[in-house]
């Protein structure tokens, strides 16, 4: 899918972690008793005699070493759910504040993100450079919505509407064929990984229904025609089956949220090997705290048709073998929620299953299955130290405060030491 280049910090020292009890993603286990050689921000060797050469020695006296985590669904720049008045503020101020949002993801232990509406090449670049901390982004630059779909914030009573890339709303309205060719050759111009667009409506938008389908056949299709020309994929908002199921039989590879599908949406997503990226925790806090947050009541009212079927949606796609990725969606200050998706996914599939969606599926969704996602050779230095056994126990996940002692990423400590 793609190169990101892992962020340009300071070189990284070469380390031997010993007495690490590793977690192996894939095998849904944790072995102990390894030593774990990083060097040159990639992980060079793991087993039991495991030299240390010139690298500096570090026991984790038994604790867990595991990969960093993916989320495949944030909004660096929603730093408000009230999304009709972000594209009206300074971009230098949304940047700022993501910039904030992206150094406290990585704190909880997320070393990649993936954007689906919103981050751009620039907030990328400033992370690829070293000029903020935060994950390493995937970014699908603006989304692509028809008009009065998900991300056309207009109130009824507007006609105008700015497209400019430099307003700092998360998507794009366009219509037809030809027009949505054109935005999201924009899009892939830019360097985005994947292009976004909305197949159904959503919560936080003003005037369309949950249970609406939007764009035509022909324009998904002419969507995915670009971007795979690209050798980029679509990614695709839906809640019904009806608009799942659409986006899935027009070569969507992966459909965000997914909360009202049905048995048909479980065999196409089989049938193309495609992705479902959940997003539960947002609505559950939404439900708590959308209010505070911008939310309008026409908001919440839809948040409620959604809210309890997200948990049925997701245990249809696990018992079926669908590939799952872990998503939060988070909106504003509910971002610091970011972690207990892994609890509420946890009440409903094995905690092995609910780690590998935000790891090696995840990994696999951003065509980085080679690179992350894993602690094995050959793979970025993307690393936690928690206390505690996640398969044992997700709270180590969710409580990042009490259970994370360190996160690397591409071998540099960004948070905790090696002390």
């Amino acid at each position: 899918m793609g190169e990101t280049v892992l962020p340009q910090t300071a070189q990284s020292e070469s380390v031997l972690f010993t007495n690490a009890a590793v977690l192996d993603a894939a095998a849904g286990a944790v072995v102990p008793g390894r030593r774990v050689l990083v060097r040159g921000g990639e992980i060079a060797a793991v087993g039991t005699d495991v030299e240390a050469g010139d690298a500096r020695v570090v026991d984790l006296g038994g604790k867990t070493l595991m990969p960093g985590l993916i989320d495949c669904h944030v909004h660096v720049n929603a730093h408000t759910a009230d999304l009709s008045g972000l594209g009206d503020q300074s971009p230098a101020y949304v940047a700022v504040k993501a910039a904030i949002e992206l150094r406290e993801m990585l704190g909880r232990g997320f070393t990649t993100v993936r954007d689906p509406g919103g981050a751009d090449f620039g907030i990328h670049d400033a992370v690829a450079e070293g000029l903020i901390d935060g994950p390493r982004i995937f970014f699908g630059g603006k989304a692509l919505s028809q008009t009065g779909g998900h991300v056309d914030m207009r109130p009824r009573g507007r006609s105008v509407h700015n497209d400019h890339q430099c307003c700092p709303d998360l998507g794009l309205v366009c219509d037809g064929v030809d027009g949505v060719r054109r935005a999201a050759r924009e899009q892939l111009r830019t360097g985005a990984h994947h292009v976004k667009i909305m197949l159904s409506g959503g919560v936080a938008s003003p005037t369309d229904r949950i249970d609406s389908t939007q764009f035509s056949i022909e324009e998904i299709r002419a969507i995915v025609e670009e971007a795979e020309a690209a050798n980029r994929y679509v990614a695709g908002h839906a809640y019904t089956a009806r608009a799942i199921n659409r986006g899935l039989a027009a070569g969507v590879r992966s459909i965000e949220h997914g909360n009202l599908l049905d048995e048909s949406s479980v065999e196409l997503f089989l049938e193309h090997d495609a992705f479902l990226v959940p997003t539960l925790v947002t609505y559950r806090r939404m439900a708590v705290e959308g209010a505070e947050y911008g939310l309008s009541p026409a908001n919440l009212a839809k948040n409620e048709i959604v809210l309890d079927a997200g948990l049925r949606a997701l245990e249809l796609a696990h018992r079926a073998g669908v590939n799952l990725c872990y998503g939060s969606d988070l909106l504003g200050g509910m971002r610091k929620h970011q972690s207990d998706e892994f609890a509420i996914r946890g009440a409903v599939i094995p905690a092995a299953d609910v780690i590998r969606s935000a790891t090696v599926t995840a990994a696999r969704l951003l065509g980085e299955e080679s690179r992350l996602g894993q602690v094995a050779p050959g793979f970025a230095a993307d690393l936690l130290v928690v206390d505690g056994d996640p398969l044992a126990d997700l709270a180590v996940l969710t409580d990042p405060g009490a259970h994370l002692k360190l996160v690397m990423q591409g071998g540099n400590v960004k948070h905790g030491t090696l002390g």
